[in-house]
């Protein structure tokens, strides 16, 4: 298929990622259309950014100077105007089953954390959006840390790249990345713009040629975002709902008071209208005595009823000082049986990482919080 663009030169805002002792453009910030558009400000044909996405993503080369096809003269504008900055693993870790977490600085004062879980049929990586969280679920490791800022779209690409490149070096039996979840650090719909930019390269051939289907954001419910979202995008959508009930969420998920069950339940079935072979997953963390009875399993089938629906059961994973327990393991047995009964499609998650602090809810970075809201407050009272 040939897409013709109509492309003006590229006008580059400096993101966050940008300190003020470097003018250079980071080129992992910019999606195909927008490297068309800085190349075309450099006096060059749209086609360069083909060839400098084929050098970054599929050959992991970030030197320009090792980029043949470009001309030395291009290769000598690049060296002075641009870079491809990555942000710095500084720890790796493996665990026993086979994942991977990889503490990762995104500047001086912050780290965020990555994972990559192995299975049979798939390799699965879980990417961070923004440096802590500002949401404080009250069942999450992330929480705990604050929140920061966001991350760039070069910092959310930045794991993928980095996680690729690792992978292909770790051993010969290693999986490649055939799905990506925006379910590691942050609340991805609060930074919206990065997201969505890093998920069109995710999903460009000329990136890493992920499909729309197997790329997955996780959000608590910006319901505001998700109607966005709709009109920009059509990967795939995974809700934190946690509750069956307004009043027990507002406790475990406070975004709740703002955007209450009924509002977020519209907009997931507007977010899927007219496509008829997509679903929600539903991700519920399972709490010893909290959210794991029979009757809230009923109550949570009959909120899903009419909407195309998946639901991954996830057992807590355990955090220092947290006032949560693990629902026991008859408890979870029955609470899946009793939304199966209801012709529920549904899977526990099986934990995988929990040894080196990489499983659901565990991830906690490094963060030197400066708040618990964005810089645009996210009002969670009426």
């Amino acid at each position: 298929m040939t897409c013709v663009l109509t492309l003006t030169p590229f006008e580059y805002k400096a993101s966050t990622a940008v300190t003020a002792s470097s003018a250079k453009i980071n080129l992992l910030d910019l999606n195909r259309r927008d490297l068309a558009a800085f190349f075309i400000g450099l006096g060059e044909k749209p086609f360069r950014a083909t060839q400098l996405m084929k050098w970054v993503y599929h050959e992991h080369v970030v030197d320009f100077a090792a980029m043949t096809d470009l001309s030395k003269g291009l290769r000598g504008q690049l060296a002075e105007r641009a870079e491809i900055r990555l942000p710095e693993v500084v720890l790796a870790q493996a665990s026993r089953d086979g994942s991977h977490k990889w503490l990762i600085r995104v500047d001086n004062d912050n780290c965020i954390e990555t994972v990559f879980i192995p299975e049979t049929d798939r390799g699965t990586l879980c990417v961070s959006s923004q440096v802590g969280c500002p949401l404080d679920c009250s069942f999450c490791a992330t929480a705990r840390q604050g929140f920061n800022r966001n991350l760039s779209a070069a910092e959310i690409i930045g794991q993928v790249w980095l996680a690729s490149q690792t992978l292909g070096q770790v051993s010969k039996g290693a999986r490649p990345i055939t799905n990506i979840v925006l379910m590691g650090m942050g609340e991805p719909l609060l930074n919206f713009d990065n997201v969505v930019k890093a998920t069109e390269l995710m999903q460009d051939d000329l990136g890493f040629g992920i499909s729309k289907r197997r790329v997955t954001l996780s959000t608590a419910g910006v319901v505001p975002a998700l109607y966005r979202l709709r009109e920009v995008s059509e990967i795939s959508l995974a809700v934190s709902l946690h509750a069956p009930d307004d009043a027990l969420r507002d406790q475990l998920v406070p975004l709740n008071r703002k955007y209450p069950i009924a509002e977020l339940l519209a907009a997931c079935r507007q977010y899927i209208a007219d496509k008829p072979y997509r679903r929600i997953t539903w991700e519920y963390v399972l709490l010893d005595g909290i959210n794991d009875s029979e009757e809230q399993a009923d109550a949570l089938a009959a909120l899903l009823k009419h909407i195309p629906s998946k639901v991954n059961l996830i057992p807590f994973n355990p955090f220092p000082e947290t006032r949560y327990q693990r629902s026991k393991p008859a408890a979870i047995a029955r609470f899946q049986a009793v939304l199966m009964a209801h012709d529920l499609t549904v899977i526990t998650r099986k934990t995988r990482g929990d040894d080196i602090a990489a499983a659901c809810g565990q991830l906690a970075g490094q963060v030197q919080a400066r708040g618990r809201r964005p810089e645009r407050r996210l009002q969670l009272t009426s």
